[in-house]
């Protein structure tokens, strides 16, 4: 192997990786699809030199080849923002050759928009928790087809609201459908009860999957906090000392407003749409929770806002956001009040729960891309 230092792209297909290979001054020194192959794509990187940074765009498939080439073969992997790297192209074209090569530039100069390799174990994790997440939207299509045809034959329960036992028992015995509409209701109530039993299995799964995890019962231990709340968390973010700041975890997070200034005139515009909306949609409800069960600090919190005449969307989303912030600083606080560690250490702790004990699925050194600065990247993207 040259000692020769090379940059290189890797445009991931599932069956090809086209390969680009720069050297320091930007001169393609290979260019060329070979086979989706860890062994393949080793050999033909370290033949042309010693690699130095290694760029792939975040897609289905790209983080289990980078985590194996990284962990395996020791290269210097670095997963690239796919959003971020589009906006970057010189060229309408689209092609993979053009694609690699433009990776191995961004890589070259350390331009390269980096998100987070999450290992294998949180990205089982997320498959898990979105899994649910997918039945629970089922769910809620299938009650609206069932509202909609009753409302199409202009029914309504006399006596009780709608997902009771009564309302069941009405819908059942009372309600004046035709025979092909019965059979209709028969079959949305057959799914509604099948899935009820496919969500009740996949949320003992995730408890089985996070017994034995110490930030999943750490984050159970705070105010408001559910199993589910915690699992999206934990699977989502992954690691809470990836981030600088607060404001970047909330920004992650999806609940910090989005800026539309212009000039002299200085406005918000809702929340940002990048986002992670898993992370967001858990976050706006434990903020309702938060304000409807009176919590000291929040409900306080919302109370002021509403006084002043905010709407009660934009309290909800605020409190999400401080909530969030203040999570990340008790960690941080924590962390250097507990032996004066450096708050990105993955030993996090907060002073409401026990302590807790190292991470169990650190990421590989080579997995977490430092820039120019020796700093690490930080995610900014929902795929992540």
């Amino acid at each position: 192997m040259s000692s020769v230092p090379v940059f290189v792209g890797l445009d991931y297909h599932q069956d090809a990786v086209q390969v680009c290979i720069l050297n320091g001054d930007g001169k393609s020194l290979c260019n060329r699809s070979v086979p989706n192959d860890v062994q393949v794509i080793h050999r033909l990187v370290t033949q042309h030199g010693t690699p130095q940074r290694v760029a792939i765009e975040a897609c289905c498939g790209a983080a289990d080849l980078a985590e194996k080439l990284a962990t395996d073969r020791g290269l210097p992997m670095q997963l690239a923002h796919p959003g971020y790297v589009n906006r970057m192209k010189r060229s309408p074209d689209k092609t993979d050759l053009g694609d690699a090569q433009l990776l191995a530039d961004l890589v070259r100069v350390n331009y390269l928009p980096c998100v987070w390799l999450a290992p294998q174990a949180i990205r089982e994790l997320r498959r898990l928790v979105r899994h649910r997440a997918n039945l629970v939207r089922q769910r809620k299509d299938t009650k609206l087809r069932l509202r909609g045809l009753l409302r199409e034959n202009r029914l309504r329960c006399p006596t009780a609201g709608a997902w009771t036992k009564a309302w069941y028992g009405w819908l059942h015995t009372e309600a004046a459908l035709s025979t092909s509409d019965r059979w209709i209701v028969e079959q949305l109530l057959e799914q509604l009860a099948f899935l009820e039993n496919q969500i009740n299995a996949a949320v003992k799964r995730l408890e089985q999957a996070t017994i034995d995890d110490p930030w999943v019962a750490k984050l159970q231990g705070l105010y408001g906090v559910g199993l589910i709340t915690a699992v999206t968390l934990r699977a989502e973010v992954g690691r809470f000392d990836r981030f600088d700041t607060g404001k970047q975890l909330a920004r992650f997070c999806g609940v910090t407003p989005r800026n539309a200034s212009s000039g002299a005139r200085q406005a918000d515009a809702g929340l940002i749409k990048a986002g992670n909306p898993a992370v967001r949609q858990v976050l706006i409800e434990l903020a309702h929770r938060l304000i409807c069960r009176h919590h000291a600090q929040w409900g306080q919190l919302a109370h002021q806002m509403l006084s002043r005449g905010k709407p009660k969307n934009v309290v909800v989303a605020a409190v999400a956001n401080r909530w969030v912030r203040w999570l990340y600083h008790e960690l941080k606080r924590d962390a250097m009040a507990t032996g004066g560690r450096d708050h990105q250490a993955p030993d996090h702790r907060c002073a409401a729960v026990p302590a807790l004990p190292p991470d169990p699925h650190p990421p590989s050194p080579l997995l977490c891309a430092q820039d120019g600065k020796g700093n690490r990247n930080h995610t900014t993207s929902v795929h992540s």
